[in-house]
């Protein structure tokens, strides 16, 4: 038996990284709201431990009853069971224990909750995941995947002039702060960073927090998308699926469900299958040597089409695409695994899967399109 946690909030804890941290409101309602995601892939006898029980059962039942009707009826059953983290769950014996993703402010939320220590990994392992989880970790992967047809690039700055120099490099540059949650610790700039106060001084703020701030090319974005996988105890990398997913903002909005044949084939309109395969054979390869046995679990790359430009930085006539391989690597479970567990039964179902916050709740839907 396993014991599963989302915690969303992940992000930004890993960000703080601290011990005694307090998500913010929407962190925590999302916690609240969607605490019974888990049970979307749990296995049969498994625990998912949430804040709200009734409230768990209500939302699975409602979701389960949705994916049974748009993608497939049998597709998903009620196998595991939930509890209220804290007392409920202390007389609960599990195996392991699986989150969202693994830092400093969860274990410490479980170790308070009473789930036996011997579960949770070492402060030692939990940094080690923080720092893979560092953007770093991208611009380290992003050469090694470079071939005919491929774009990107990326540089780790710890100082506001290797930024400016950048800048004058490039002229449009996405900044990323090297921890931050979907949309936010991001800034545009394309203009030489000492004109913009702003800029200077959300810069300075960053390096003396974290210490670094990554910066790219911006590249003309035509569609994003990712890869998901798995990291063993074995130390192998398996791939788990494609997840094409729409943002704006940078704010995560839905996901499309589908088999892999038809997800494949909407892709193809850009990319080229053997190119996906190339890039996906070379991520199961590599990041075994990234991870170094330091981290096992699901986590996603994602990924990007982009349109080309020509040396003026104008769109050409003729549309091209170019794969960007490696925008961000997230190393936890991501809204693709949860789209996975989700995957129609039939060939020819196509569906979407988007959260909504509605009534001051958020909500799981899913639509058959």
């Amino acid at each position: 038996m396993k014991f599963h946690v989302f915690n969303p909030e992940h992000d930004i804890a890993l960000a703080s990284d601290l011990a005694n941290f307090t998500a913010p409101h929407a962190g925590r309602q999302l916690r609240h709201d969607l605490g019974f995601l888990p049970a979307l892939w749990a296995d049969e006898g498994d625990v998912v431990l949430v804040d709200d029980v009734e409230l768990a059962k209500r939302s699975f039942q409602r979701v389960a009853h949705a994916a049974n009707k748009y993608l497939g009826k049998g597709l998903l059953r009620s196998e595991c069971q939930f509890a209220a983290l804290g007392r409920h769950a202390r007389g609960l014996q599990a195996q392991s224990v699986e989150p969202w993703g693994w830092d400093r402010a969860l274990k410490a939320r479980l170790a308070r909750a009473g789930i036996d220590e011997a579960l949770l990994p070492s402060d030692e392992q939990v940094s080690a995941i923080r720092m893979l989880s560092h953007r770093r970790s991208s611009a380290l992967l992003l050469p090694a995947l470079r071939c005919e047809g491929i774009i990107g690039e990326s540089f780790e700055c710890t100082t506001v002039e290797e930024v400016d120099d950048l800048q004058r490099r490039y002229g449009r540059l996405v900044l990323k702060a090297p921890w931050s949650s979907s949309g936010r610790g991001l800034r545009f700039i394309h203009e030489p960073v000492a004109d913009n106060p702003y800029v200077v001084g959300w810069l300075h703020h960053l390096l003396k927090a974290q210490g670094s701030v990554m910066a790219e090319p911006y590249y003309e974005k035509a569609k994003d998308f990712g890869m998901e996988f798995e990291a063993t105890a074995e130390g192998e990398v398996r791939y788990l699926g494609l997840s094409l997913f729409h943002t704006e903002n940078g704010a995560y909005k839905g996901n499309i469900l589908a088999k892999e044949s038809l997800k494949n084939e909407m892709l193809s309109r850009y990319i080229s299958k053997d190119l996906l395969e190339s890039v996906q054979q070379k991520i199961c390869a590599l990041t075994p040597s990234i991870f170094k046995h330091q981290y096992v679990g699901p986590f996603g790359v994602d990924m990007m089409v982009c349109t080309s430009s020509n040396d003026d930085g104008q769109t050409t006539g003729e549309r091209h695409f170019l794969l960007h391989p490696c925008v961000e690597i997230n190393l936890r479970r991501t809204m693709g695994h949860v789209a996975l567990s989700l995957t129609p039964q039939d060939d020819e179902i196509k569906g979407v899967m988007r959260i909504d916050y509605d009534d001051n709740a958020y909500k799981l839907l899913i639509k058959r399109l």
